[in-house]
């Protein structure tokens, strides 16, 4: 039996059978990573402008980005935003998920959904609302008020990857330290938080690069001392054309390959 016609799962819908749905899978990859494949080969050009194929290689616009305190300070802040957004949204996200999941209250369901709104209502919304709700209470431009906003976008990733957890998870091992005297509490951080804890530090990656590439409310509520990397950027699209946002972006998708390679690892190597 040749390998298209070998069964591709359970339902024995053979390989060839799933061609169509090999080759869109393949054109939507296509589209998804060409973009990627233009910007590395433009952040190693020597041109003034965005060029591809670049006409000369030159590393100009890295030694001018790690060179630049506009550039590093701007990184600095992004990264310390999205560390604390990271460390905000993760605990609380895990919180409601778990809450929600083990009540069993009818309105349980409701208030998931309530908690995902911000990942359904348009971003730019968020930011308008947050920019002037911000304006009252003087939060604008600030550190703290950056991390508020990207830990609401932050927390329905990390509920929605933390409830598939623990719908994987036989909660009878938690009940069953709590009859043998655990508190809720202690049976969670013994005996739960262990098993899903691949699925815990997948959501504080995410969280963390949700607030690290994150650029619309950015736009709305930093500035100054306070302006993040992206916000940085899009000024730089936006006003002149500045070949160091290509190498930014090359740096960018490195460290974003990187950390989801190295959760992965983690994952095959807890199982």
């Amino acid at each position: 039996m040749s390998w298209w016609q070998s069964p591709a799962s359970d339902t024995q819908v053979t390989h060839g059978g799933r061609l169509w749905l090999y080759i869109l899978a393949i054109i939507i990859m296509l589209l998804l990573v060409i973009p990627t494949f233009i910007v590395i080969p433009m952040s190693f050009s020597d041109s003034q402008y965005l060029e591809f194929p670049p006409s000369t290689w030159s590393m100009r616009w890295y030694h001018e980005y790690f060179g630049s305190n506009k550039w590093m300070r701007a990184t600095w802040t992004s990264l310390r935003i999205g560390v604390l957004t990271m460390l905000v949204a993760t605990p609380v996200g895990t919180m409601a998920a778990y809450a929600l999941y083990v009540s069993g209250h009818r309105a349980a369901r409701l208030i998931f959904m309530y908690m995902l709104t911000p990942m359904i209502v348009p971003v730019i919304l968020i930011a308008i609302g947050v920019f002037y709700f911000y304006g009252r209470v003087k939060l604008n431009n600030s550190i703290a008020g950056l991390v508020l906003a990207h830990t609401a976008l932050a927390i329905p990733l990390v509920m929605i990857i933390i409830t598939a957890a623990l719908r994987s998870y036989d909660l009878n091992q938690e009940r069953v330290a709590r009859s043998l005297g655990a508190t809720r509490l202690k049976a969670f951080f013994v005996i739960t938080l262990p098993q899903i804890k691949f699925s815990v530090i997948t959501a504080a990656l995410l969280s963390f690069l949700t607030s690290f590439d994150e650029v619309i409310v950015s736009i709305f509520v930093s500035g100054g001392k306070t302006a993040t990397l992206t916000k940085h950027m899009f000024s730089a699209l936006r006003d002149y054309i500045d070949p160091t946002i290509a190498a930014i972006s090359t740096i960018m998708v490195l460290i974003s390959t990187v950390l989801l390679l190295l959760v992965q690892l983690a994952g095959s190597r807890d199982k």
